[in-house]
């Protein structure tokens, strides 16, 4: 469906940018990404419980890492499939790679959990405990087995008559190794860790992990086999869907026959407390189907992400978390409904998430559920949260007889099971809901109210970098932009079009959309670039750079002088700083508090200042596989805003900033000398706080967007030999 861009003829002719070793291999990248991740938790700077958090956000990182690419190279390899990326590695090569890259990131882990942060918590008071307990604590903990744990257990015996059990994906189980008795035919068991109980057990000197708890009283499990040794372990599964849309005749019920499957999907990698040289690890990935290279043997807690969440619940832990920020409402929406609505009517309104509060947001949908001049309300859901106020919004407007329309991707990775429950419920509701194109995930963020105003019909706008999610909200940073703009509001009625009835328009009057064309706009802007040579300026921020013709595109733009700024959160497969190749061009990844998630481009366009928002990166899916929407800025104040306050104010951090090398290792970009370091996310708090008072100045610390950098970069630390 993408139209074939048209590029120069010497951009056409220059084979050599297509060579595998100007590509960053796309999973070793993710893996730079999760090591910067390792970095935040292992600095003592960072307050202890974000130390915690990032070791969890880091294990949920590695779990869907494995369970999706992993496993999607694991079958490549079983299938007998040689495809090979722009960097031209073997799936064979990849696995080797990430294995060996895996295990260093583990062990790394491991050392600043049990080494640096546990000991850290006790010493601030929180007491995990484990081995020998005080007569008191013991006693609680052998009550609380007795009573909340030993009735929701099921051992499971292992011996020919009791085979090795599927146990699910990413749960917690205890291995139990049984001693060796002449005629014995019981040698391992299994028991699974309940996940609805909570993972650690208070106890009157601190808390033990509920796996401790168990393995403590499992003799009374097995009280005719004696126990010589107890492991916990936890298995990860592929994880991915495979649907053929072409052939399903109802896309609802053929993702929930799939979602229930998917449990079953082959063990991808093994994660166990115990050495190499016990045989409980030769026998669990024997009985799993894994190498020595798919087994890890780490030092407890596993599962960390859902331990933090028990240790972040404790009352003695609250001072241990960053200083807590409550995002503000900007003046200029007043107390957002009818006030939002008036401000948008006279101007366009851009939010900063989550520094300025997604309330405004929740408050347009549920305004217009009640508003009695509201006709319509259309609206793309992909990814939301359990009891979300807009889903509620859209089921009020639906039964308080407005048309509804909703756009529910059930193909949003992780959360299939969660939207078949949305669309089912807003479906009994009256929304009319739908579930996109065949083929493509429907991607981008994008709301419209129809209003009666007097005598004329009025479309309100909302489009966003970020899901209409209001947990994620506050932990993600995006950016949201209202209009009542005609141009707009004939574009999203296009696209709702679109995406409804297959209704394409002749024109878009301001969209840039995706797999329409947006491909091929990109190139044709950055072409723009490199035609005006060193009068160029290209500064685009995302989550992910892996297109290999944008790539190339941006080496040629730096051969001809361009200065090119990429703001990216995580994967990046270009190698910048490249003599001849990519000296122009410096990669800049952010990680801090908050997850960078807005995606924003800039092309100096020999001074008009071309600014777009976008739901997608710069990716071959983004372009081919999803309805994504790309969006100008043209009102001069917003994008003068998003150029100087956003743009600028992260491309001086010398606080959380990372440059990416050539060779694709990551280092820290330092403050001048003598300078004080600027940390991006603690300027846009600051700048928030101010933009709550109609009077305040916004301007931020920094020098405008085109003077931020020096020709020589920024400074860098020095590497160790």
């Amino acid at each position: 469906m993408e139209p074939v861009p048209t590029l120069t003829r010497t951009a056409v002719l220059d084979p050599s940018l297509g060579d595998p070793r100007n590509f960053i291999n796309r999973e070793l990248s993710t893996l730079a990404f999760i090591e910067r991740v390792l970095e935040e938790a292992s600095d003592r700077q960072v307050p202890l419980l974000e130390r915690l958090r990032f070791l969890g956000i880091l294990s949920a990182s590695l779990d869907e890492f494995f369970m999706i690419r992993v496993a999607g190279l694991k079958q490549q390899l079983s299938g007998h499939v040689e495809e090979t990326g722009p960097d031209a590695m073997t799936p064979a090569e990849e696995l080797q790679a990430i294995s060996r890259r895996c295990h260093e990131i583990v062990a790394r882990q491991d050392r600043v959990l049990v080494e640096d942060v546990l000991p850290a918590l006790q010493r601030a008071g929180v007491h995990l405990l484990s081995g020998t307990l005080s007569p008191a604590s013991e006693a609680a903990a052998a009550s609380y087995f007795q009573r909340e744990v030993l009735p929701v257990l099921t051992p499971l015996a292992l011996d020919p008559a009791h085979p090795f059990p599927h146990l699910r994906n990413k749960s917690l189980n205890v291995a139990i190794r049984f001693a060796t008795r002449a005629g014995a035919r019981l040698r391992y068991g299994v028991v699974p860790v309940p996940s609805l109980l909570p993972r650690l057990v208070s106890v009157p000197d601190g808390a033990v992990p509920l796996e401790d708890v168990i393995a403590r009283h499992v003799a009374q499990l097995f009280p005719e086999a004696p126990v010589e040794g107890c492991w916990t372990f936890r298995v990860t599964r592929n994880w991915d869907l495979s649907i053929d849309e072409e052939e399903a005749e109802d896309l609802l019920v053929t993702i929930e026959r799939e979602v229930r499957r998917r449990d079953r999907g082959g063990a991808v990698r093994l994660q166990i407390n115990a050495s190499p040289e016990e045989p409980v690890s030769l026998f669990l990935s024997r009985e799993l189907n894994l190498g020595e290279g798919d087994v890890y043997w780490q030092r407890r807690p596993l599962a960390l992400s859902e331990f933090f969440a028990g240790v972040a619940s404790r009352p003695e832990v609250m001072q241990l978390h960053d200083e807590p920020f409550t995002p503000v409402v900007p003046s200029a929406v007043g107390d957002g409904g009818p006030d939002l609505i008036a401000a948008v009517r006279e101007r366009d309104v851009l939010l900063h998430h989550p520094y300025e509060s997604f309330e405004p947001v929740v408050s347009f949908i549920e305004t217009a559920a009640d508003d009695p001049d509201v006709l319509a309300i259309k609206m793309t859901l992909y990814r939301t949260e359990p009891g979300s106020p807009i889903v509620r919004a859209l089921q009020r407007a639906a039964e308080n007889g407005k048309q509804v329309t909703a756009l529910v991707e059930l193909k949003a990775r992780m959360d299939e099971e969660a939207n078949i429950l949305w669309a089912r419920e807003l479906e009994r509701s009256g929304v009319h809901v739908v579930y996109g194109l065949i083929g493509f995930k429907t991607h981008c963020k994008l709301a419209m109210l129809v209003r009666r105003e007097g005598a004329a019909l009025r479309r309100y706008v909302h489009l966003g970098t970020g899901n209409y999610n209001t947990n994620t909200a506050r932990s993600y940073s995006d950016l949201s932009l209202f209009t009542s703009r005609e141009d707009f509001a004939a574009d999203a009625t296009s696209l709702f079009n679109l995406l409804t009835g297959y209704s394409k328009p002749e024109r878009w009057e301001k969209f840039l959309l995706s797999p329409l064309g947006l491909k091929q706009s990109i190139l044709e802007l950055i072409e723009d670039e490199t035609r005006a040579g060193a009068d160029g300026r290209i500064v685009a921020k995302m989550n992910v750079l892996a297109d290999p013709d944008v790539i190339k595109a941006l080496y040629r733009a730096s051969n001809a002088g361009t200065k090119v700024d990429l703001l990216i959160r995580g994967i990046c497969c270009l190698r910048p700083g490249v003599p001849g190749l990519s000296e122009r061009i410096r990669v800049t990844s952010v990680v801090d508090r908050f997850l960078e998630h807005a995606r924003v481009w800039y092309f100096h366009a020999r001074g008009e200042k071309k600014l777009y928002l976008a739901s997608g990166d710069w990716m071959q899916r983004n372009f081919v596989r999803r309805v994504d929407v790309a969006f100008p800025i043209e009102a001069p104040e917003l994008k003068e805003r998003i150029l100087t306050e956003i743009l600028g104010t992260m491309l001086a951090d010398t606080a959380k900033a990372r440059a990416l090398r050539s060779d694709g290792t990551y280092e820290r970009i330092q403050p001048p000398a003598g300078g004080s370091p600027l940390r991006s996310q603690e300027q846009f708090m600051a700048l928030a706080r101010r933009a709550a008072f109609a009077d305040a100045s916004r301007s931020p610390a920094v020098e405008p967007l085109l003077a931020a950098t020096s020709k020589t970069g920024p400074r860098r630390q020095k590497r160790k030999a």
